[in-house]
């Protein structure tokens, strides 16, 4: 179930506040779980800000608390308060996204770490993904989440979404794909290095805006050349 955390603080000292959550950002990279956050400030109290960080799950949110970057950056955070910080903690019991957000949330998810959620807030149970590489089409939740899992072991990774088109009961996004090769992946060996792959991906939404299926391209020739897959076919 998706969790959602809401801290609410007074501060005189935004812009410190700003800095001190980029830094944490920016040490925490790549073991952080939380999917989105964004922090407002209150139009008519200008010292009032209220963050909403949104997780996969209450159990992926202790994980983020537990990290040593999480306790030292709040107790900064509090130190920049004129109050002690007010903490919410809300299960999400009903949820509506636009097909845009959809989208975003389904990368996001994707490349989180820990342990990859049920997805089945975002994917319909019998979703169906086309993708070149695979002989056979990808049918129903379990198997999907089985060939997430396969990418998830063999890389580190992230996506930057770069565009995302919208229209009616279909979206297509553009991405870029950055990732450390740190498992086996189709029987290639971990190599440790760094590889990027652009590629799109077509999305048609069942009617209750969960994703129904899927249409992948991607540059597979690219990361296999990066991956030292082709040095023995150029030689």
């Amino acid at each position: 179930m998706t969790f959602v955390q809401l801290i609410e603080c007074r501060t005189s000292r935004p812009d410190e506040m700003n800095r001190l959550m980029d830094d944490w950002i920016a040490r925490t990279r790549g073991r952080r779980t939380a999917t989105h956050a964004l922090v407002g400030r209150d139009r008519s109290d200008a010292a009032h800000l209220v963050e909403v960080v949104e997780f996969p799950s209450y159990e992926d949110a202790l994980r983020n608390a537990g990290l040593p970057e999480t306790e030292k950056v709040f107790r900064d955070m509090a130190a920049l308060c004129d109050e002690s910080p007010v903490f919410m903690d809300l299960d999400v019991v009903r949820e509506g996204l636009s097909a845009e957000g959809t989208v975003r949330r389904f990368f996001t998810t994707l490349a989180a770490p820990g342990e990859l959620p049920p997805l089945n807030d975002l994917l319909d149970e019998d979703v169906h993904s086309h993708d070149p590489v695979n002989p056979q089409d990808t049918i129903g939740l379990d198997n999907a989440r089985a060939e997430y899992r396969m990418w998830r072991a063999a890389f580190d990774s992230d996506f930057t979404v770069e565009d995302v088109l919208a229209q009616e009961d279909r979206a297509c996004a553009r991405w870029t794909w950055r990732a450390t090769h740190t498992g086996d992946f189709l029987g290639i060996a971990p190599t440790g290095r760094r590889v990027t792959m652009t590629g799109m991906t077509l999305f048609r939404f069942a009617p209750d805006g969960k994703i129904a299926e899927t249409w992948w391209q991607h540059d597979q020739l690219g990361l296999m050349q990066q991956l030292g897959a082709l040095d023995e076919l150029e030689q």
